[in-house]
């Protein structure tokens, strides 16, 4: 069963730093693309970052230079490294996997970011 769990959100000021896990089971995230995605209140659910089977990795504009998104095979555990919060990273932040053209997400993990 494929299972995607999100930890490590948290209120944070402006020009801090989080770092959020995605941890999962039911599946190698090694074999995969793995993607994070976020979700601000009223807003559509964005793209964040991408990291593919072969460790390339992409980010959406808004977080280029200040997010990095990583993996760990042995713990089966995707990562995103946020540097430099600001106000607009406020959202919800899903860990994805596309399996067999099926979309899974996480329950997400809050991230706040407030003075």
């Amino acid at each position: 069963q494929v299972q995607l769990v999100e930890s490590g959100g948290g209120l944070v000021q402006p020009g801090g730093s989080l770092r959020l896990s995605c941890a999962a089971s039911g599946f190698t995230v090694g074999a995969y693309f793995m993607r994070w995605y976020r979700q601000a209140p009223g807003k559509e659910r964005e793209y964040v970052a991408v990291i593919s089977t072969d460790g390339i990795t992409n980010y959406a504009n808004s977080v280029k230079g200040r997010f990095t998104i990583s993996r760990d095979n042995a713990k089966n555990t995707v990562y995103l490294q946020m540097n430099s919060l600001k106000f607009e990273d406020t959202a919800v932040y899903y860990c994805n996997v596309m399996l067999r053209r099926v979309d899974y997400w996480g329950q997400g993990t809050q991230v706040t970011v407030s003075s």
